[in-house]
């Protein structure tokens, strides 16, 4: 029997996924210009504002009936000055920019990394745009660019307000790894849990288990502690869940035949 085609999308124009969409877009711009201001924090919390955005405009337009073709590619190319561009620029204006001053040789290899990661988010979307209905929605192939950035700019958040007492320069290599490694992470074959639950299609898609749902209180808690050190430690936890994984399902694939 032959796979059922989903619907294909509207090509109309609708205003309100849209203004999430645009918001976005600005969220990921003022961050870029913030930077270039040496607004490091602001600039940071600007690409997590772009991310809570990017969240909303795909559930608005599911939840109105709004989705299009448009609003599709609208929200790829605004992911990518978001997601992309815009944490590059930011951990380049940071921290990669002082390598310089170590090598005009290394001050190169700063801002190539900065170039390789915008390239990788980049490549990810496009990879996501034409995968998405032949994929597992309870996982990403890669880490999704909205991860990806959330892990740069917590880290450039947790240590740019100086309450741990270093800066961009002393960190310069810890956020030259950082990048080299968000990056890499984008474009991998390595899967990572996408928290939509089970992978059903139609109006039962973006439902998620109870205890998932019980547990966003306690991390809000844990949140207001301490929120850009929290947000790092999560990023880097979520960032490892792929690899770590991946490891682990190896090993016991190996493990199989001797056993």
């Amino acid at each position: 029997m032959d796979q059922m085609k989903p619907p294909p999308r509207s090509r109309s124009i609708y205003l309100l996924p849209n203004l999430f969409t645009t918001a976005g877009l600005f969220a990921g711009f003022y961050a870029i210009i913030a930077a270039a201001n040496g607004d490091f924090v602001n600039a940071a919390i600007a690409v997590f504002v772009a991310a809570v955005m990017d969240g909303l405009d795909g559930r608005v337009a599911r939840l109105t009936g709004t989705s299009s073709e448009f609003g599709v590619q609208y929200d790829s190319l605004a992911d990518l000055v978001s997601f992309g561009m815009a944490p590059a620029l930011v951990m380049y204006h940071w921290s990669l920019s002082w390598l310089k001053f170590d090598d005009p040789i290394m001050g190169r290899v700063g801002w190539a990394v900065a170039f390789l990661y915008a390239a990788c988010a980049a490549l990810r979307l496009a990879r996501f745009n034409t995968q998405v209905s032949v994929v597992d929605k309870r996982w990403f192939i890669g880490l999704a660019s909205p991860a990806a950035a959330g892990l740069m700019m917590s880290f450039v958040w947790a240590f740019a307000d100086g309450a741990l007492g270093w800066d961009g320069n002393e960190l310069r290599y810890v956020a030259l790894g950082v990048t080299l490694i968000a990056a890499l992470l984008m474009v991998s074959r390595i899967r990572f849990w996408s928290f939509k639950g089970g992978g059903e299609k139609g109006p039962r898609a973006d439902r998620v288990p109870f205890l998932a749902l019980a547990l966003v209180p306690i991390a809000i808690a844990i949140m207001v502690i301490d929120l850009p050190r929290v947000l790092f430690a999560m990023g880097v936890i979520y960032a490892l869940s792929g690899p770590v994984s991946w490891i682990w399902q190896r090993t016991r694939k190996s493990a199989e035949p001797t056993a």
